[in-house]
């Protein structure tokens, strides 16, 4: 087992790693990104080699869960090899994906067989034409299947993800809680973060807190505490109705999870951030490009980024640019 290496400078310790594989996506989902997006130039981000050998180091430094990300992270070429040698790293414990679902129909299987471990699939609605309006350009009968193809491939655990916007979908909220029990697949609930310029909506008024979504949930079925926990941010309920799924809340305005953060997240572009809702960052791509094949000086930039790491994040409700960058290359 690697030994235990990365240590903020509040005494957390940095053991989960979220990787963006690439700043594209073949959806515009209204609070990721821009409807009209430029992405960046193809040699402005990390080669699949570079990916690696960042996975590798932060293995070797005690890594111990690793996702990949994107964008959206099933349209980058060579994903599935990728996926294929991250797992093989010895002392990873467990290799995740979130995906949008539109690729799962042919890919699932491949990503199970390659070692992948687990997935979060977005789905913000179960109304076609509501869907197509949240994600601008997707198709909701293709997710499904990909979240159907996922359970098929063998996947277990699959988690669905929904950002709840009042207005738009919190009518919703109790219809996606059924669509997870009738599949036995956990879901995940997500206040808007305010990441990026958008003009589609005003964020402040399209807010709808977690506690108001376990209110809604309340009204047909019980909610129970749990003590699960995955890793990462989500705070988990279980169903009386339903005890084989598990309701979980990512709440970074109401109940931010900053005390216990355990992760970091490589951009698309190779810059390392130390937090989700602040700037602080080390460049990577920087040091492997300019030390190429020397693993040393890519260690020494990381574990010396630990230090950068800040206390919590600054999320505020209102429509001001917080944070520039926008959510698809941030690495989830």
């Amino acid at each position: 087992m690697p030994e235990f290496r990365l240590q903020d400078s509040f005494s957390r310790k940095i053991d989960y790693l979220r990787i963006s594989v690439t700043d594209r996506c073949d959806f515009r989902c209204v609070y990721c990104m821009a409807e009209t997006m430029e992405f960046l130039p193809r040699a402005r981000i990390l080669t699949l080699e570079e990916i690696e050998a960042v996975a590798a180091q932060f293995v070797a430094l005690g890594t111990r869960k690793i996702r990949l990300t994107g964008g959206e992270p099933l349209v980058r070429a060579g994903i599935v090899g990728l996926c294929e040698r991250i797992a093989a790293l010895p002392g990873l414990q467990e290799l995740c994906m979130t995906s949008n679902g539109s690729q799962l129909g042919k890919l699932a299987q491949p990503l199970f067989d390659a070692g992948v471990q687990r997935l979060n699939i977005s789905l913000d609605s179960l109304d076609p034409e509501r869907f197509r309006q949240l994600t601008r350009t997707g198709d909701l009968a293709q997710v499904i299947a990909g979240i159907d193809a996922a359970t098929a491939a063998g996947f277990q655990h699959t988690k669905l993800n929904c950002v709840v916007l009042k207005g738009r979908n919190d009518h919703e909220i109790n219809d996606l809680v059924q669509f997870a029990i009738d599949r036995g697949l956990d879901l995940t609930f997500i206040e808007e973060m305010p990441l990026g310029s958008i003009s589609e909506h005003s964020r402040a008024e399209a807010f709808f807190s977690s506690e108001q979504v376990r209110e809604r949930i309340a009204e047909r079925y019980t909610l129970l505490h749990s003590t699960d926990s995955t890793g990462g941010p989500s705070r988990y309920w279980r169903v009386a109705e339903a005890p084989h799924i598990r309701i979980g809340f990512i709440s970074p305005h109401s109940h931010n999870f900053c005390a216990t953060c355990n992760r970091v997240r490589l951009t698309a572009e190779g810059r390392l951030l130390l937090c989700l809702g602040n700037e602080h960052s080390a460049d990577l791509k920087s040091v492997l490009r300019a030390h190429p094949g020397q693993p040393h000086k890519l260690e020494k930039a990381i574990v010396e980024a630990m230090a950068l790491k800040p206390w919590k994040h600054d999320f505020q409700l209102n429509d001001e640019v917080q944070v520039v960058r926008f959510m698809n290359m941030t690495g989830g």
